[in-house]
């Protein structure tokens, strides 16, 4: 746990000083979300009907941007050939460091959710179950993307093929955040929902530490 603890500090004080990586994902996320009722219009009831898929789809496009990052420095610079020769198993690593990556991009944006979300026209109703829904499935995209950053940490473009890798196994949490927000909104029982998204987002959580060690033991052999 004290390894854990440390790789998950250091990785946080990282971003944080290299500035790119969370603060990137957020303006990327606020510039989306922001265009679309300059595009749409102003009617209200159209931006409600479709502000539960803008903000999830603009969350995982922003989740993607920082995803060729996650382990690429540490291959380059040799530090991952120590962690993966030290006493803590690469497993923990690799957890350690999606949560550090949930932390800087995931965290900022579900912060930045609801200013967006009144921005949207969505109903208070649907605005705790975008936080919660939000809450529970961002996790599950950090995850699943240490899987795609671990198999092309060894390629030159490797960060043009993480999103062709992991926006496919992005499509069940971005159905299940939606289709909460929209039962929220519209009347119907959102639990359903939020129960299949946080049984994704805690299966993403058991396998994703155990492929990304596997891809990346055979990246560094």
């Amino acid at each position: 746990m004290n390894s854990f603890l440390t790789i998950l500090k250091r990785d946080v004080r990282l971003a944080i000083r290299d500035g790119n990586t969370g603060g990137m994902a957020v303006a990327f996320f606020l510039i989306v979300v922001t265009l679309f009722p300059l595009g749409v219009g102003p009617e209200l009831p159209i931006l409600a009907r479709i502000s539960a898929g803008v903000i999830w789809a603009a969350a995982l496009l922003s989740a993607l941007l920082s995803l060729d990052g996650l382990f690429q420095a540490d291959f380059e610079d040799g530090a991952l050939d120590l962690f993966a020769l030290s006493d803590p198993p690469l497993e923990y690593v690799v957890a350690a460091k999606a949560v550090a990556h949930w932390v800087v991009t995931g965290l900022p944006i579900i912060v930045a959710a609801p200013f967006l979300a009144i921005l949207m026209n969505i109903p208070a109703d649907g605005l705790w179950i975008l936080i919660l829904s939000m809450t529970i499935g961002t996790p599950g995209l950090s995850f699943i993307g240490a899987i795609g950053a671990a198999l092309t940490v060894t390629l030159k473009q490797g960060g043009a093929l993480v999103p062709i890798l992991v926006l496919p196994l992005y499509i069940p949490i971005l159905i299940f955040g939606v289709s909460a927000i929209d039962s929220a909104i519209f009347g119907g029982n959102p639990v359903p929902s939020l129960l299949i998204l946080g049984a994704i987002t805690l299966f993403a959580m058991g396998l994703a530490p155990f492929a990304a060690a596997a891809a990346l033991r055979a990246a560094l052999e």
